[in-house]
Order: structure tokens, then C-alpha cells, then sequence
């Protein structure tokens, strides 16, 4: 008798056991979605036409909620009848804090941004590689155990100018833009 009491004992304390345990955050997340950037590269005043695009990135490992991240996005559009299609390689780091289903989280990343040489007007030639910096956040919504949906945004910084073969030195026209803003949105598989 004192066996199958000591094994009903067991059996009724398991679940609440199995529930105390807490759920390890996910050690990746592998995000992808659509991207809007609040200007072309060639939009001076009086001529701002967004670029729509893509944007993908990996978050590694958590460190006390910190991750390292690398972010890729790219955009397509024209802009004074010049194409426009910029891409922008980050790295950095995001720090999320969450909050039931929800997650809160802030990034910072710099890195490398790419175009085209025909994005200015005028066929003039533009520089093809740029310094470039991201500091935003954004919010992810738990649909599954392992898949979230992401807003995001932030400001966006890039120094593009124009190229000049006889100086070798670029320069830029006053009010060629270098402040950006993007807003993404899409889909995070966390495994």
C-alpha cells in the first residue's frame, strides 16, 4: 500500500514540477520581411520619393538578453529618372526585454552600405560603397512557441557623394540626403 500512495504522490506533483520550470529564451532568431526607406539617394529638397526593399537578419546567442546581430537590406525605386537601389550590410548588437508574449527590443549596428554608380541625376556618377549605422527597436508578437511577428524602425545614417574622375575626391551637393528613416515589418523564426 505505502508504494502505489508514494507513486499517486509522484504522479499528482509532476505536472506542477514540469510547469516550474522556466523556458529557455530561443537561441536564434532568423528574421525576414518588407522595408520602407524615407528617401532615395539622390533626394534633395523638393524631390523625396521612398525606396521599398527587403530586410533579413540573424540574432545569435543571448548573452543576459544581449545578442549579437548581422543585418542585411536592400531597396529598390528611381528618383529624378535615376534607379536607386541601395543594400546596407550591419552588425551589432539588439537587447530585448520581455513582457508576457510580447518583446520589447533596441538595436545599434554600423557597417557597410552599397548602390548603384548610377543613382544621381544627370548621369553623373555617385560613389558605390558608404559608412553606414542603424539605432532603433521594435516590438515581436508571439504567434507560435517558435515564430513571432516584428514591427520595427529607427534612424538610419549614410554618406553617399558624387564622383569626380579628374580629382579623385568625392563631393556632395548641398542637401544630398545622409538622415534616413526605415520602418520594417515581418516574420521571426526563433529555434
Amino acid at each position: 500500500m505505502p508504494s502505489r500512495l508514494f507513486s499517486m504522490i509522484i504522479l499528482l506533483c509532476l505536472p506542477f514540477a514540469l510547469h516550474a520550470q522556466s523556458e529557455a529564451p530561443p537561441r536564434y532568431q532568423l528574421y525576414g520581411g518588407y522595408s520602407f526607406l524615407s528617401n532615395s539617394l539622390n533626394g534633395v529638397p523638393g524631390s523625396h520619393h521612398p525606396l521599398n526593399g527587403f530586410d533579413a537578419s540573424v540574432a545569435f546567442v543571448s548573452w543576459h538578453n544581449l545578442r549579437f546581430k548581422v543585418d542585411t537590406s536592400g531597396y529598390s525605386g528611381t528618383n529624378l529618372g535615376a534607379p536607386q537601389h541601395p543594400y546596407f550590410i550591419l552588425g551589432g548588437g539588439q537587447y530585448t526585454w520581455s513582457i508576457g508574449r510580447e518583446s520589447i527590443f533596441g538595436e545599434a549596428m554600423i557597417g557597410t552600405a552599397g548602390a548603384n554608380k548610377t543613382w544621381p541625376a544627370n548621369s553623373a556618377l555617385g560613389q558605390t560603397a558608404s559608412f553606414a549605422s542603424l539605432m532603433g527597436g521594435g516590438l515581436d508578437t508571439a504567434l507560435t512557441p517558435h515564430i513571432a511577428f516584428r514591427v520595427s524602425g529607427g534612424y538610419q545614417y549614410s554618406y553617399f557623394a558624387l564622383e569626380v574622375p579628374r580629382f579623385l575626391t568625392p563631393y556632395r551637393i548641398p542637401g544630398l540626403p545622409t538622415n534616413f528613416f526605415r520602418v520594417s515589418s515581418g516574420l521571426v523564426l526563433q529555434f
